[in-house]
């Protein structure tokens, strides 16, 4: 159902306030489309018992469009306008400087409306506003969840979700705080993030199911502005279908050169798709330009390699998660690539919890036999011995490189098969070399990868970290996704570009170039 009346009284209520910001400020606040959209379907769509019937909004919008001018209206609706006796309304955000961001906007909006003024005590050494005629406030709270049970909430203003460093704060701010209201409101904004495992993602999944028809949740109310994943980045129209406030808010100037600064400059392609065009990628700074190494996508037959020489690295990484095994074929002469060569398991009984749970297609690979599993809930180490032993029986591979951790009774037994099994340590002196190296022969286009599927996901997942001296090696830790065969690929590239090939090591002709 939906009362239009108390659709006009939450936009009516909100065009009573002033903008606070740049050359706005003071101007009355006159919903754009997209925001009186969002007002009047929130406020106005309600139960049979009059009762709002969403008690949870996501807003996902790119930055400067506007979404903490409608958050700090909604705030204040819902402190002074609700008819709520005892609101308890609270601001939260990843630390108590962002929740303040909305907060100060609301304030600003007070000082500049004097019938809010007279009416509201401000209580700023905790960041509270009093709204004395029905004894409900604003607040905003820092992130320690842990002493924020108990509260008695009425409304929820989670102001960039994405940046929350774990779900604990949002279960404990929406998971049954508001159950002593009538109609409690969960008002989540945010910008897309990188965390693909993070408790935004997750509503991020939730609203575009709802919006697709995929799950039907009648007290969630989704809007998503963004690009599509293949969309062009590049293209105005693009970004006007992305940004509802482009040519209000946002100076398309600005986003011009924004994408311009983009193209010169790679790594900051990531960071204007996320926050121009809200798409969620891997990290904000992109390592690997994978237009780069998609062109480097030749094919790859097994057949073919039977008997040559090559070089492996394996990275097992934990019992519980992905086993990554690289074999790098070392060009014969000038007219040869480097050939990759990838192997990778994962315990098969979590194979589909893992699917649902980090929204990556482990299932389809293994049908696609790019990806192989192992029976159990670990990886099952003695099937991969048997399974490299069986390769040694294919191709001469003539070393193995091993991340120490984790790895000494695997490399004793390959050992035992007669296998040259060499340490390689995940530090600056040893990663850095070989890794400016693959990013060379990837711009050279001198690498054959055949386009595995798992492998470029890795790849696309790798976030570098640099010493001052300009060393670099892949950080698992801020990698926001798997890269084991990654790490793999480049300890055996060090290998096989160390003893392999015709042309000798071109660590010996001359230096590694630096990115």
């Amino acid at each position: 159902m939906f009362d239009e009346a108390k659709a006009q009284r939450a936009v009516e209520f909100i065009r009573c306030l002033k903008h606070t910001k740049g050359r706005w400020r003071g101007q009355a606040f006159d919903l754009l489309p997209w925001q009186e959209t969002i007002i009047r379907d929130v406020f106005g769509t309600v139960k049979e018992d009059g009762f709002r019937q969403y008690n949870t909004a996501y807003v996902e919008i790119p930055k400067k469009n506007g979404k903490s001018e409608l958050a700090a209206g909604v705030a204040l609706y819902m402190t002074c306008g609700d008819n709520e006796w005892g609101a308890e309304v609270y601001g939260c955000a990843s630390d108590r400087q962002q929740a303040s961001i909305v907060f100060d906007v609301a304030v600003d909006m007070v000082d500049q409306c004097p019938a809010l003024k007279k009416r509201i005590k401000p209580v700023m050494s905790v960041k509270r506003l009093v709204y004395k005629p029905t004894n409900s406030f604003y607040q905003v709270l820092s992130a320690e969840a842990y002493t924020k049970h108990g509260l008695n909430v009425h409304a929820v203003i989670f102001d960039e979700l994405h940046s929350q460093p774990n779900r604990e704060l949002f279960d404990v701010m929406t998971k049954g705080s508001g159950d002593a209201r009538t109609q409690p409101l969960f008002f989540l904004i945010t910008t897309a993030g990188t965390d693909r495992h993070s408790v935004c993602f997750e509503q991020h999944q939730k609203a575009e199911d709802i919006l697709c028809g995929r799950k039907i949740d009648l007290t969630f109310y989704p809007v998503i502005y963004g690009a599509s994943d293949d969309a062009d980045w590049t293209s105005e129209e693009v970004w006007h279908q992305a940004n509802p406030s482009l040519g209000h808010t946002i100076d398309i100037g600005k986003v011009r050169n924004a994408c311009m600064s983009a193209r010169d400059n790679p790594a900051e392609e990531n960071i204007f798709r996320q926050l121009r065009l809200n798409q969620w990628v891997k990290q904000s700074t992109r390592w690997m330009q994978m237009e780069k190494w998609d062109a480097c996508a030749f094919p790859v037959d097994e057949g073919e390699l039977l008997g040559r020489e090559c070089y492996g690295g394996l990275d097992l990484s934990s019992s519980i998660d992905i086993t990554a095994f690289m074999l790098v074929f070392p060009p014969r002469d000038d007219t040869e690539k480097y050939v990759f060569l990838p192997y990778f398991w994962i315990p098969e009984e979590n194979m589909m919890r893992r699917v649902r749970r980090d929204h990556v297609p482990y299932d389809v690979w293994e049908k696609q036999g790019v990806l192989e599993t192992t029976e159990g809930d670990v990886i099952h180490y003695g099937f991969i011995e048997n399974f490299i032993d069986n390769l040694g029986k294919k191709f001469r591979i003539k070393e193995i490189a091993f991340d120490r951790w984790g790895a000494v009774q695997m490399v004793q037994n390959l050992e035992g098969l007669g296998f040259t099994v060499v340490p390689f340590g995940q530090g600056f002196k040893d990663m850095s070399p070989p890794s400016k190296r693959l990013m060379e022969l990837v711009l050279e286009k001198n690498i054959a990868h055949g386009g595995h599927p798992v492998l470029r996901w890795m790849m696309d997942n790798i976030f570098i970290r640099k010493d001052p001296a300009g060393n670099i090696k892949p950080d698992k830790e801020k990698s926001t996704e798997k890269i084991d065969g990654a790490v793999a690929a480049i300890m055996a590239l060090d290998r096989a570009i160390r003893h392999g090939g015709s042309t000798g090591s071109v660590y010996d002709e001359r230096g590694i170039l630096s990115f």
